[in-house]
């Protein structure tokens, strides 16, 4: 297994669990891994970059049905 086999490796596990610190400590790694050709570090960087946009816009979404639910009709229930 290559060294970048093991990066995307990580990347998907990372992506899979979809806990923001442990994406960001990889963003972080992956910023001084001088193993990677700077397009691979951008193209790992980029999946990681996205799957915490998603995160957090799925959160934000979940809150305000949420909030939705709980005020439905004005009275929260």
């Amino acid at each position: 297994m290559t060294h970048l086999d093991e990066v995307m490796t990580a990347v998907d596990t990372a992506i899979a669990n979809n806990i923001i610190r442990e994406m960001n400590v990889l963003l972080c790694e992956l910023s001084e891994d001088s193993r990677l050709t700077r397009e691979e570090r951008f193209t790992q960087q980029q999946r990681l970059r996205a799957a915490v946009f998603r995160h957090s816009t799925e959160k934000k979404e979940l809150a305000e049905q949420r909030r939705n639910w709980l005020t439905r009709g004005g009275i929260i229930s």
